[in-house]
């Protein structure tokens, strides 16, 4: 059974509280379904640290040995900012816009979206296998099922890449969907308001000039048929 989320006061919501989701399985839907996270870190000491949040591609094992499964991020040796994330505590997002909402007043216009938090201590992971496996997850991510159509990956490679795995046990996930919430006193007065679904579409796959006459792949084919794309072309 899924262990519900709870929230700590890390990830405790100070308004809209009953936006809070304490459904871990939908938060792990919303971090399966975004393609981008951006992770907050300090970095430098003393009058010189600053915040900074960067981009970075996920890849998730639920099995994983870190508490509440494993949230896989990697980058390169030569980052800068790997040297002072390991071991640290940082902040991994991801946010998912699913609609506009135009209400009758300023004050009530907002938007529709999911948006994961998950908190924890940084773990390099050094262990060979579960590098290569958390590597296979980081492209499974992109398209799942690609990884077991590549080569292995090289020395050369692995050499290059850090592994960090962050706990996926402290987290928040908060939800909001549906119309506006607008004030009583603004009906009535023949402004439109509503909402507008937002998706992200992919489109027909653009091929480079060696794989003109290839067939699309069937891992790339099956994730724009569940993902909202048209017939490759």
């Amino acid at each position: 059974m899924t262990t519900p989320l709870s929230p700590t006061d890390r990830t405790r919501a100070t308004r809209s509280r009953e936006r809070m989701s304490v459904d871990r399985d939908a938060l792990h839907a919303a971090l399966r379904e975004a393609w981008v996270g951006h992770l907050g870190l300090v970095v430098g000491a003393g009058p010189d640290a600053h915040p900074v949040v960067l981009p970075v591609a996920l890849g998730m094992d639920l099995d994983g040995p870190d508490d509440g499964g494993s949230l896989y991020l990697h980058g390169s040796v030569a980052a800068g900012w790997l040297d002072q994330v390991r071991g640290s505590t940082v902040c991994v997002t991801v946010t998912h816009l699913d609609g506009l909402v135009p209400a009758r007043s300023g004050m009530h216009h907002s938007m529709n979206y999911r948006s994961a938090v998950v908190i924890g201590a940084v773990r390099e992971v050094t262990d060979a296998d579960e590098r290569s496996r958390a590597l296979d997850l980081v492209v499974d991510h992109m398209v799942p099922g690609r990884a077991a159509t590549l080569r292995p990956h090289l020395r050369k490679e692995l050499a290059a890449t850090v592994v960090l795995a962050v706990p996926l046990v402290e987290a928040s996930l908060k939800v909001r969907a549906g119309g506006p919430k607008d004030d009583p006193v603004d009906h009535g007065k023949g402004v439109w308001s509503g909402h507008v679904p937002v998706r992200t579409v992919l489109d027909p796959p653009v091929p480079d000039e060696e794989s003109v006459d290839l067939p699309v792949p069937s891992d790339l084919a099956d994730l724009l048929a569940a993902r909202g794309g048209g017939a490759p072309a």
